[in-house]
């Protein structure tokens, strides 16, 4: 495919669906990946599910008999973020899904990450623990409380090994500061406040305060009727503690500068492509909606994701992106029946590599997408269990549109629309990627020689 993507090679397949129960795909909704995050370093990676669980894989360390080889992920914690709630005031069913996962920089020996659900947020601290205190005086080793006329020696606690454990606990809750469902979290780079952010409101919150937040921004009209937009993804600037930017429904993206206002709904920059009237249809408003945005790694570019394509806009020119990548044209035809069965809503992510060179994003049967952003080549991959054994070098697809289809190629009346790749990650240094498949996470990594 590219320099330095050119064949990618699954290196792990994993699965963690534990089937329980009978949907038309063959797993229970709760087992749906709803989230894909790697850590600062890349040697973790968390994944969020429909079912409210966090699970956290760790990558080996190389082998000694094998140096040149990449140390494998493998599950390294499992715990319970969230659970279903009730909202009694508003008969409201709260879920469990875990809708983003964002990590913190690594300060100790601890890993802290952020979990969202729909309206509350945690703040976890994984650790380690491989030794345990023993020789207390006033308990004994079961930890039952002594009889102090038995204790005749003065005893000192001591440390022994033990089996390593993972923990997992909440450190802060974040909760009642939402009245709509949060789409995004980011985590601000002073490492000290992070933001979220719902359908009509962005919130601003310090790490240690969780009774309280600050409201950044607020576009809900004063009349319900008049409501033209909403809100569909916030980020943080990787640089600047000040700037952040965010998306809305009507395809358009705010930049918004912290030190100008206390509120922001006075954007600083204003980023929306005019609209080709030979293109207008019914659909059009449905399809502009922005799903995600994301910060390039250098700040100077932003990545928005729409239904049919992935746009690079440049921070100082708002009037139109410097690049726009198709990513799945193919499917303009199909617009009507994609409304009827509501993919046309699905919320696709999009993801840069570590250097920003290469843009990645998923489509329709277990399709993902590439870009290269210099060369101007793109490739479609396919993450599937049935061709993708470990080891396996991944054949690019293509999709025929009309006419004379070739032997390798699919049509676009085959695609399965239940298969979606909605969310992906990208090693934030090396070219390894986690691909989430309904209930199926895929890592690849490119040819190791």
């Amino acid at each position: 495919f590219l320099a330095g993507f050119g064949s990618l090679m699954q290196d792990v397949l994993w699965c963690f669906s534990q089937v329980k129960g009978t949907l038309d795909t063959g797993v229970t909704e709760a087992d749906i990946i709803s989230t894909v995050e790697f850590n600062h370093t890349g040697e973790l990676l968390a994944t969020g599910d429909k079912g409210g669980r966090v699970v956290i894989f760790q990558r080996e360390q190389e082998s000694k008999n094998q140096p040149h080889r990449r140390g494998e992920y493998n599950v390294y914690s499992t715990f319970q973020s969230h659970e279903p709630e009730f909202d009694y005031l508003k008969s409201l069913e709260i879920e469990e899904k875990i809708n983003k996962i964002r990590w913190l920089p690594q300060q100790n020996a601890a890993y802290f990450l952020l979990s969202t659900n729909d309206k509350t947020v945690k703040l976890w601290k994984v650790s380690e623990r491989d030794k345990r205190p023993e020789g207390y005086n006033l308990k004994d080793e079961d930890g039952r409380l002594r009889d102090p006329s038995m204790i005749t020696v003065l005893r000192v606690p001591v440390l022994r090994p033990m089996d390593l454990m993972v923990e997992a606990t909440p450190r802060r809750v974040f909760a009642n500061a939402h009245t709509y469902h949060i789409n995004s979290i980011s985590v601000n780079s002073d490492y000290e406040t992070y933001m979220s952010a719902d359908d009509l409101r962005i919130n601003l919150w310090n790490f240690e305060i969780t009774n309280q937040s600050f409201n950044i921004v607020d576009i809900k009209p004063a009349n319900m009727e008049e409501l033209t937009e909403v809100i569909t993804a916030a980020e943080f600037h990787p640089h600047h503690c000040n700037t952040f930017v965010y998306s809305s429904s009507k395809g358009t993206i705010r930049l918004c500068d912290m030190r100008t206002a206390a509120l922001c709904d006075r954007h600083a920059k204003f980023f929306e492509e005019p609209e080709d009237p030979s293109n207008r249809s019914f659909f059009s408003e449905i399809i502009s909606s922005i799903s995600d945005v994301k910060f390039s790694h250098s700040g100077r570019y932003i990545m928005t994701r729409d239904y049919l394509t992935v746009k690079v806009w440049d921070l100082n020119m708002e009037n139109r992106p410097i690049e726009t990548y198709q990513v799945h044209d193919y499917l303009r035809s199909k617009l009507c029946s994609l409304y009827e069965n509501d993919c046309i809503f699905d919320k696709f992510e999009c993801v840069w590599n570590g250097s920003d060179s290469v843009i990645m994003t998923g489509s329709y049967n277990n399709f993902f997408r590439m870009f290269d952003r210099n060369t101007k080549r793109d490739v479609t991959l396919e993450a599937s269990r049935e061709n993708s054994k470990p080891r396996a070098i991944l054949k690019p697809r293509k999709v025929c549109v009309g006419g004379k289809r070739r032997k390798d190629e699919i049509s676009v009346d085959s695609l399965d629309f239940s298969k979606k790749i909605l969310h992906t990650a990208w090693h934030p240094s090396e070219n390894i990627i986690a691909v989430a498949a309904t209930n199926n996470l895929y890592i690849f990594q490119d040819k190791v020689n």
